[in-house]
């Protein structure tokens, strides 16, 4: 796909890696859909910047667990820029959802972004991809899709869900839409990691150190524009799954 002209709604794309992934595709020649829930301040600042290199950007307030919304939003993109060409379902709660317990509401929060968010978004944008005869969609995913961590198993079960939906939803909108994943691994810490943690992070990768969010957006290109590839996932963690069974 060239990226030039299209229009890509990315959830979530108001900071951290989601911001790096909204301003990689202005930088490619896209116009920017700058999907989020809180981040208003955040979310100006990105299209600021997004418009500064010349492309059309839209910030716009969504709580995309709730499809009344999704569909609002949706319709404002069409209404700006003409159709969704490109989607990227970045939106996640990380909060931790431990076992067993008497409440059931951040599992539910948890999960309603993850996967009900990443359906209705992509529920959404379908007809338009479909009309058009090409799309492409990006799920972001993470490695506790394959290896959960301890106390997050809302995060664990709905990036694993994540996967799955993305692997249904290429059988499903080919061969016009192209759907793939990407699994990113340390590359931003926490603003709350310490100098030790950072260290401990990296020694557990093959490559011993931190990637940046840039790492992430690179694949997220590469994979747009990569047209004979749909229902796969490109793992962006310096080897982090296996840095166990080497030195």
């Amino acid at each position: 796909m060239n990226l030039n002209g299209k229009t890509a709604l990315i959830t979530g794309g108001a900071h951290r890696v989601g911001r790096e992934i909204t301003l990689a595709l202005a930088a490619a020649g896209a116009n920017v859909v700058i999907n989020y829930n809180r981040s208003a301040d955040a979310a100006e600042e990105t299209a600021d910047a997004a418009r500064e290199v010349g492309v059309g950007a839209l910030p716009i307030q969504c709580d995309v667990a709730d499809a009344e919304q999704v569909g609002i939003m949706v319709a404002a993109a069409n209404a700006q820029f003409g159709g969704v060409d490109i989607l990227i379902n970045s939106a996640s709660l990380f909060k931790p959802t431990p076992l067993p317990t008497a409440d059931f509401s951040d599992w539910h929060r948890v999960f309603d972004i993850s996967v009900h968010g990443a359906w209705y978004c992509a529920n959404a944008v379908a007809p338009y991809m479909l009309e058009q005869g090409e799309g492409a969609i990006i799920n972001i995913v993470d490695g506790s899709a394959w290896q959960p961590y301890p106390n997050f198993a809302a995060h664990g079960v709905g990036k694993a869900a994540l996967m799955a939906l993305t692997r249904q939803l290429a059988l499903e909108l080919a061969p016009a839409v192209r759907v793939n994943a990407v699994s990113p691994g340390p590359v931003l810490p926490p603003p709350d990691f310490s100098e030790k943690e950072i260290a401990e992070v990296a020694a557990g990768t093959l490559l011993k150190r931190w990637g940046t969010p840039a790492d992430v957006s690179e694949a997220v290109l590469f994979l747009l524009r990569a047209s004979y590839i749909t229902a796969d996932v490109i793992m962006v963690d310096a080897g982090e799954q296996y840095a166990h069974r080497g030195n």
